[in-house]
Protein backbone atom coordinates (compact mmCIF):
# COMPACT_ATOMS: atom_id res chain seq x y z
CA UNK A 1 0.00 0.00 0.00
CA UNK A 2 1.42 3.40 -0.97
CA UNK A 3 0.64 6.42 1.18
CA UNK A 4 1.64 10.05 0.73
CA UNK A 5 3.31 9.45 -2.60
CA UNK A 6 5.66 6.78 -1.23
CA UNK A 7 6.06 3.54 -3.07
CA UNK A 8 5.70 0.35 -1.15
CA UNK A 9 8.99 -0.82 0.30
CA UNK A 10 10.49 -3.87 -1.20
CA UNK A 11 13.95 -5.12 -0.36
CA UNK A 12 15.82 -2.60 -2.52
CA UNK A 13 19.18 -3.23 -0.82
CA UNK A 14 19.34 0.20 0.84
CA UNK A 15 19.00 0.31 4.59
CA UNK A 16 16.67 2.91 6.03
CA UNK A 17 19.50 4.49 8.12
CA UNK A 18 21.63 5.06 5.02
CA UNK A 19 18.91 7.05 3.26
CA UNK A 20 19.57 10.79 2.96
CA UNK A 21 17.26 12.91 5.07
CA UNK A 22 16.42 16.38 3.83
CA UNK A 23 14.37 18.95 5.66
CA UNK A 24 13.29 22.49 5.02
CA UNK A 25 14.05 25.23 7.52
CA UNK A 26 11.74 28.17 8.07
CA UNK A 27 13.72 31.39 8.62
CA UNK A 28 12.18 34.07 10.86
CA UNK A 29 11.63 37.40 9.10
CA UNK A 30 14.16 39.22 11.32
CA UNK A 31 16.89 36.85 10.05
CA UNK A 32 15.85 36.89 6.40
CA UNK A 33 18.43 39.56 5.50
CA UNK A 34 21.30 37.58 7.11
CA UNK A 35 23.35 35.53 4.66
CA UNK A 36 22.41 31.91 5.01
CA UNK A 37 24.92 29.25 5.99
CA UNK A 38 24.82 25.67 4.80
CA UNK A 39 22.63 23.47 6.97
CA UNK A 40 24.11 20.18 8.14
CA UNK A 41 22.25 17.18 9.42
CA UNK A 42 22.41 16.41 13.13
CA UNK A 43 24.24 13.16 12.40
CA UNK A 44 27.14 15.15 10.86
CA UNK A 45 29.71 15.54 13.65
CA UNK A 46 32.26 17.47 11.57
CA UNK A 47 32.97 20.99 12.87
CA UNK A 48 31.62 23.86 10.79
CA UNK A 49 34.32 25.57 8.75
CA UNK A 50 34.66 29.14 7.61
CA UNK A 51 36.34 30.45 4.51
CA UNK A 52 39.56 32.27 5.31
CA UNK A 53 42.12 33.65 2.90
CA UNK A 54 45.16 32.03 4.57
CA UNK A 55 44.31 28.47 5.58
CA UNK A 56 43.87 28.35 9.35
CA UNK A 57 43.22 31.91 10.52
CA UNK A 58 41.37 33.28 13.54
CA UNK A 59 39.76 36.70 13.20
CA UNK A 60 38.88 39.36 15.78
CA UNK A 61 36.36 41.35 13.75
CA UNK A 62 36.06 45.12 13.50
CA UNK A 63 33.76 46.61 16.14
CA UNK A 64 34.75 43.98 18.74
CA UNK A 65 36.84 44.74 21.85
CA UNK A 66 38.37 41.86 23.80
CA UNK A 67 40.60 41.88 26.86
CA UNK A 68 42.66 38.80 27.71
CA UNK A 69 45.38 36.65 26.16
CA UNK A 70 45.79 35.03 22.73
CA UNK A 71 48.08 31.99 22.48
CA UNK A 72 48.39 29.21 19.95
CA UNK A 73 49.52 28.00 16.58
CA UNK A 74 48.11 29.47 13.38
CA UNK A 75 47.45 32.85 11.86
CA UNK A 76 45.53 35.59 13.69
CA UNK A 77 43.93 38.68 12.12
CA UNK A 78 42.88 41.58 14.38
CA UNK A 79 40.44 44.09 12.91
CA UNK A 80 38.97 45.20 16.26
CA UNK A 81 40.52 46.21 19.58
CA UNK A 82 42.51 43.78 21.77
CA UNK A 83 43.95 44.47 25.23
CA UNK A 84 46.42 41.85 26.39
CA UNK A 85 49.35 39.78 25.20
CA UNK A 86 49.47 37.85 21.94
CA UNK A 87 51.78 34.85 21.49
CA UNK A 88 51.27 32.86 18.28
CA UNK A 89 53.36 30.52 16.15
CA UNK A 90 52.29 31.96 12.83
CA UNK A 91 51.37 35.29 11.30
CA UNK A 92 49.66 38.12 13.18
CA UNK A 93 47.96 40.79 11.07
CA UNK A 94 46.77 44.05 12.63
CA UNK A 95 44.36 45.64 10.16
CA UNK A 96 44.10 49.43 9.60
CA UNK A 97 41.88 50.87 12.34
CA UNK A 98 42.60 47.96 14.70
CA UNK A 99 44.67 48.16 17.87
CA UNK A 100 46.55 45.90 20.27
CA UNK A 101 47.56 47.14 23.70
CA UNK A 102 50.09 44.59 25.00
CA UNK A 103 53.11 42.48 24.08
CA UNK A 104 53.09 40.77 20.68
CA UNK A 105 55.15 37.64 19.96
CA UNK A 106 54.75 35.92 16.57
CA UNK A 107 56.73 34.54 13.67
CA UNK A 108 55.54 37.35 11.38
CA UNK A 109 53.73 40.57 12.32
CA UNK A 110 52.00 42.76 9.71
CA UNK A 111 51.13 46.13 11.24
CA UNK A 112 48.40 48.17 9.53
CA UNK A 113 46.79 49.40 12.75
CA UNK A 114 48.25 50.45 16.09
CA UNK A 115 50.31 48.48 18.61
CA UNK A 116 51.05 49.87 22.08
CA UNK A 117 53.64 47.53 23.54
CA UNK A 118 56.61 45.43 22.49
CA UNK A 119 56.74 43.42 19.25
CA UNK A 120 59.01 40.36 19.07
CA UNK A 121 59.01 38.53 15.72
CA UNK A 122 61.34 35.65 14.85
CA UNK A 123 60.92 36.28 11.11
CA UNK A 124 59.44 39.55 9.82
CA UNK A 125 57.73 42.71 10.97
CA UNK A 126 56.14 44.74 8.18
CA UNK A 127 54.75 48.23 8.77
CA UNK A 128 52.10 49.20 6.27
CA UNK A 129 51.22 52.82 5.44
CA UNK A 130 48.78 53.16 8.36
CA UNK A 131 50.87 51.10 10.81
CA UNK A 132 51.87 52.58 14.18
CA UNK A 133 53.99 51.19 17.02
CA UNK A 134 54.48 52.84 20.38
CA UNK A 135 56.97 50.50 22.00
CA UNK A 136 60.09 48.47 21.26
CA UNK A 137 60.61 46.04 18.40
CA UNK A 138 62.91 43.06 17.81
CA UNK A 139 62.68 41.18 14.53
CA UNK A 140 64.60 39.00 12.15
CA UNK A 141 63.67 41.34 9.31
CA UNK A 142 61.93 44.72 9.13
CA UNK A 143 59.99 46.33 6.30
CA UNK A 144 58.76 49.91 6.70
CA UNK A 145 56.40 51.60 4.23
CA UNK A 146 56.30 55.39 3.94
CA UNK A 147 53.61 56.86 6.17
CA UNK A 148 54.00 54.38 9.04
CA UNK A 149 55.00 55.63 12.50
CA UNK A 150 57.06 54.27 15.37
CA UNK A 151 58.32 55.48 18.71
CA UNK A 152 60.67 53.14 20.58
CA UNK A 153 63.83 51.06 20.29
CA UNK A 154 64.34 48.85 17.21
CA UNK A 155 66.57 45.81 16.74
CA UNK A 156 66.44 43.75 13.54
CA UNK A 157 68.59 41.55 11.33
CA UNK A 158 68.93 38.78 13.92
CA UNK A 159 68.71 35.14 12.91
CA UNK A 160 66.12 32.96 14.59
CA UNK A 161 67.31 32.16 18.12
CA UNK A 162 69.57 35.22 18.30
CA UNK A 163 66.62 37.45 19.16
CA UNK A 164 66.00 35.68 22.47
CA UNK A 165 69.75 35.66 23.24
CA UNK A 166 69.97 39.37 22.46
CA UNK A 167 67.12 40.03 24.90
CA UNK A 168 69.29 38.65 27.71
CA UNK A 169 72.17 41.04 26.92
CA UNK A 170 70.49 44.44 27.04
CA UNK A 171 73.33 47.00 26.88
CA UNK A 172 71.29 50.10 27.70
CA UNK A 173 72.43 51.95 30.73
Amino acid sequence: MAMFGQQSRKDDGVSRSAAKVESSVEVPSYLASVASAPVRGMEDSRPATTMTPKGSESILAAGITIEGKIEGTGNVRVAGQFKGNVNVKGELTIEPGASIDGEVIADTVLVGGEVRGRILASSLVEFRESGTLIGDLKAGSLTVVAGSKMRGKVEFGWKEGEIEAAGNHDHTG
